[in-house]
C-alpha cells in the first residue's frame, strides 16, 4: 500500500514546481509507487538543464527515492556524475524524511558540472563502447518476491540495463550494461531495504556477491534484451538457460562458486 508520506510529498512538489513543463507525475501504483520527473539547472546555469526522475517507493519515507538523470546538454558521463552526488547527498540527509525539494534545492544552488567531466564527442563514443560490461550476482535470499524483483527491474530501467533473474537452488542476477551503471546497481542493492528477513523485518541485501564481471564482447555471448525472470531449479534448467543465451562459458567459470 502506498504512504500517505509518499502521497503526501508529491502533491506538496506539485505546489512548488508549478511552472510549466517544470513537473510531471509519471506513474502512480499502490504496489510500486510514485515516480516524478522535475526538470531543474545545475549550479545555477541555466544554461545546463537537467531532467530529474525520482522514484518514491511505497514505503517512502523509508528509504530514500531511487534517482535518474539525463539532459541534452550533458554528456552520459556528467549525468552519472550528478546523480552519484545527489545520491550521496541524499545517504547524507536526516532519514524518514521528505527529501526531493532539498536534493533538488541542492542541485540548484551547489552541484557544479565541471570541465573534468566533458570530453569531446569522439572521446564519449569510445568510452561508451569499452563500458560495455557482462556481470553476474548471486544473491542470499528473496523472501518478500514480488517487492524484490519489482525493484530489480525498475532499477534496470533507470539504469538502462538488460539482464535475468534466475531463481533455483543458487539465485543469480545476470547484467549487461554500463559498468558504472551496474556498480550503481550493485550499490543500491546493499543500501536499499529490498527483503525481509527470517523476522520479517526489512533488510539490504548485504550477501550479494560479483561472481563475475568482464568486458562484453561478440564471443561472450549475445546481448540480452530487457530483464525477465526465469526458474532453474534443476541444473540442467541452469544450463539450458545459459545455453539459450550462448553464455555457457560463463557459467563454466561460475559454476566452483556456485558449489562453494
Amino acid at each position: 500500500m502506498m504512504s500517505e508520506a509518499a502521497v503526501e510529498e508529491v502533491s506538496v512538489l506539485e505546489s512548488i514546481y508549478c511552472a510549466e513543463g517544470e513537473f510531471e507525475l509519471i506513474r502512480k501504483s499502490a504496489q510500486d509507487g510514485l515516480t516524478v520527473q522535475i526538470n531543474s539547472s545545475a549550479g545555477g546555469q541555466r544554461s545546463l538543464d537537467v531532467s530529474l526522475l525520482f522514484h518514491l517507493h511505497p514505503v517512502t519515507p523509508s528509504c530514500p527515492p531511487a534517482i535518474s538523470v539525463s539532459s541534452a546538454r550533458l554528456s552520459r558521463t556528467q549525468c552519472l556524475s550528478i546523480r552519484q552526488k545527489l545520491l550521496d547527498r541524499a545517504a547524507a540527509l536526516p532519514p524518514e524524511q521528505p527529501m526531493v525539494h532539498q536534493l533538488v534545492e541542492w542541485l540548484q544552488e551547489s552541484v557544479e558540472v565541471t570541465e573534468s567531466c566533458r570530453g569531446g564527442e569522439e572521446d564519449v563514443k569510445e568510452g561508451e563502447k569499452e563500458e560495455e560490461w557482462t556481470a553476474v550476482l548471486s544473491l542470499d535470499h528473496i523472501r518478500s518476491r514480488n517487492r524484490y524483483i519489482s525493484l530489480l527491474e525498475r532499477w534496470t530501467q533507470q539504469l538502462q540495463l538488460t539482464g535475468r533473474l534466475l531463481l533455483g537452488r543458487s539465485i543469480l542476477v545476470i547484467l549487461q550494461g554500463a559498468r558504472p551503471d551496474i556498480k550503481e546497481f550493485c550499490r543500491l542493492l546493499k543500501t536499499v531495504k529490498v527483503d525481509v528477513d527470517s523476522s520479517g523485518r526489512k533488510c539490504k541485501e548485504r550477501m550479494m556477491k560479483v561472481l563475475i564481471e568482464r568486458p562484453s564482447s561478440p564471443s561472450s555471448g549475445q546481448r540480452l534484451q530487457g530483464f525477465e525472470v526465469k526458474n532453474c531449479e534443476s541444473s540442467p534448467e541452469l544450463t539450458a538457460v545459459f545455453q539459450e543465451m550462448n553464455m555457457t562459458e560463463l557459467l563454466e567459470q561460475i559454476l566452483p562458486s556456485l558449489s562453494d
